[in-house]
């Protein structure tokens, strides 16, 4: 008889411990898309506050590689 009611409570046991599991996957993956949308935030404001310099300088339009160019600039790279 205490073997039955062992084997009830370890089915018991198991299938709480298993919606725990469940409950801490889905805790854990929202978590992480809010730290993730929070880091992307701080990221942005960092680029506009923090470092205007390396901002305005990317909106010069010159950059390393000239697509459509020839001459000196695209034999140089």
């Amino acid at each position: 008889m205490g073997a039955i009611f062992s084997a009830i409570g370890g089915a018991i046991n198991a299938i709480i411990s298993a919606i725990a599991s469940i409950l801490m996957t889905i805790v854990s993956v929202i978590v992480t898309i809010i730290v993730t949308i929070i880091d992307i935030i701080l990221d942005i404001i960092c680029c506009n506050f923090c470092l205007p310099a390396r901002r305005s300088s990317r909106r010069t339009g010159t950059h390393r590689y000239n697509f459509g160019g020839g001459g000196r600039a695209a034999a140089a790279y």
